[in-house]
């Protein structure tokens, strides 16, 4: 017998509770009973504000206007991200939401450009790169209807306030019929037959029962972990940074359409501009660097004015070894945690959402399905893990101890193979369930210096000064859109500017 869900209870709120009462608000409409608790002396990290394309999909399952979305978040566009001093000091390269230039019979287009460099030809990837011209530029619009040209086609996401996010889901929930409760739970009932969650106590002795329980209390996690012991696949050995130190700062000129990640000796210093500040954070490994230190140089690489005290957070990379546990799901921090290098965080979020609704259950809780849940979330984050870790290991710096660690530590298994793959053809072998397709993957091999001994051979079907001419013409019009489009400040102004 299928015996529907009929009461969801949310632990915690921030950007993961929220935007899981959201979704339940707009897909299950009033046939299950959503209750959220949170405790406002309980903070959220909330130091994710940058995002990439796929947070469009969310905007628009829930149909909240754009516009209005960008206005009450204090929103800027994003193209893509900027990496400085990654490869080596001194070096940037974009990480461009998109393709490079167009595919020419049947053949990826980066075969083509690394023919015409080992003849000589010493113009950057990059500049084949429709948004990350844009993005160097300053510039910015949303897709045009002009067929065959690159402006019909630009991927894009935000920047926004984490805060703000939080708060405009809290009120599109409410509206929704999501109940909010506030207080800080004391304890958890259990089931004495199986273990299952029964109910959670709260400081002032309420009680609320429910059927299916979702953990959104971060780090903590207060249910999934601290309840029914999950455990937790730790990844430091990989990807070593355990801490971060943030603060917002006064804007300084025009905001720039895209995230800059710029490493330092112990980590990277995060910066995202809004319409009404610039988020800053230093992540970083405590091993190698003090939190002073940490701070101090978080500080010092300011752009403007510092707006509030630098809050310190700490955290253990990897994953819980199950998100789903009875009648328990994890999602957001308390899932897991990989540093913002990539932007992923609230995409996790999102996609641990949707998951859920894939694999949405009854009463009965069939063992097979949350198996299933779970070996689909060990893979995302295993391959955003391999994404994240060639970033370290791709490098050429041995300036300083850290750096020298991550370049020299053995790889995933997994990693090694695309490497190597890569440097002997210039094939990206990927899967189709992973996030970061081969676009994203040439982006940080080629601008961390990682080249292929050999292009694809049926590229010399085609003769150089073919490909010259073909390549010229891509230049042109990628050239021409970028011209085009308004600055980013300007579109922002002119069209959405918050109140």
């Amino acid at each position: 017998m299928n015996s529907p869900i009929e009461k969801i209870l949310i632990i915690g709120g921030g950007t993961a509770g929220w935007m899981a009462a959201s979704m339940l608000a707009r897909l299950m409409g009033k046939n299950i009973q959503v209750t959220l608790i949170e405790s406002e002396q309980i903070g959220t990290v909330g130091v994710g504000e940058a995002t990439i394309p796929p947070i469009l999909n969310f905007i628009n399952m829930l149909g909240i206007d754009e516009d209005e979305f960008v206005r009450r978040t204090q929103a800027t566009f994003k193209l893509g991200i900027e990496f400085v001093n990654w490869g080596a000091m001194g070096e940037r390269y974009m990480h461009p939401f998109g393709k490079y230039g167009f595919d020419m019979q049947g053949i990826a287009f980066h075969h083509y450009w690394m023919k015409m460099r080992q003849a000589g030809d010493t113009r950057p990837l990059e500049d084949y790169a429709f948004q990350a011209v844009a993005a160097r530029a300053g510039k910015f619009t949303r897709p045009l209807d002009i067929p065959r040209s690159p402006l019909g086609s630009i991927a894009y996401a935000f920047h926004f306030d984490a805060g703000l996010f939080a708060q405009y889901l809290r009120e599109y929930s409410e509206e929704r019929g999501v109940e909010r409760v506030e207080g800080k739970v004391q304890q958890v009932q259990q089931r004495g037959s199986d273990g299952f969650l029964q109910s959670v106590t709260l400081d002032d002795g309420r009680q609320f029962a429910a059927d299916f329980f979702i953990d959104c209390t971060g780090f903590y996690g207060l249910l999934i972990e601290q309840t029914l012991q999950a455990g937790y696949a730790d990844w430091s050995h990989w990807l070593p940074c355990n801490s971060a130190v943030a603060v917002p700062c006064e804007v300084n000129g025009p905001p720039l359409p895209y995230t800059r990640a710029t490493a330092h000796d112990a980590g990277w210093q995060w910066r995202i501009p809004l319409q009404n500040r610039m988020g800053n954070g230093h992540v970083y490994c405590s091993d190698y660097i003090s939190d002073d230190e940490a701070a101090a140089t978080l500080l010092g690489n300011l752009e403007g004015k510092a707006l509030a005290d630098p809050r310190q957070l700490r955290f253990t990379t990897g994953r819980r070894k199950k998100s789903w546990v009875k009648n328990c799901l994890a999602i957001g921090l308390s899932s897991g945690f990989m540093e913002p290098l990539e932007s992923t965080s609230i995409h996790m979020i999102q996609s641990a959402l949707q998951r859920l609704m894939a694999f949405f259950p009854n009463k009965g809780f069939d063992d097979r399905v949350a198996a299933e849940y779970n070996r689909r979330t060990e893979r995302e984050y295993d391959y955003i893990r391999d994404f994240l870790i060639l970033h370290y290991n791709a490098t050429a710096r041995e300036d300083s101890e850290f750096w020298r660690y991550n370049k020299a530590r053995k790889n995933p298994d997994s990693l090694t193979e695309k490497i190597e793959l890569f440097r002997a053809c210039g094939q990206i072998s990927y899967q189709e369930e992973e996030l970061f397709k081969a676009s994203n993957w040439l982006a940080v091999f080629n601008g961390q210096g990682i080249f292929p001994k050999h292009y694809h051979p049926l590229v010399d079907m085609m003769d150089v000064e073919e490909i010259r001419r073909k390549l010229s013409a891509m230049l042109q019009t990628i050239n021409a859109s970028a011209d085009h489009m308004p600055t980013h400040d300007d579109y922002i102004r002119d069209h959405i500017a918050a109140l």
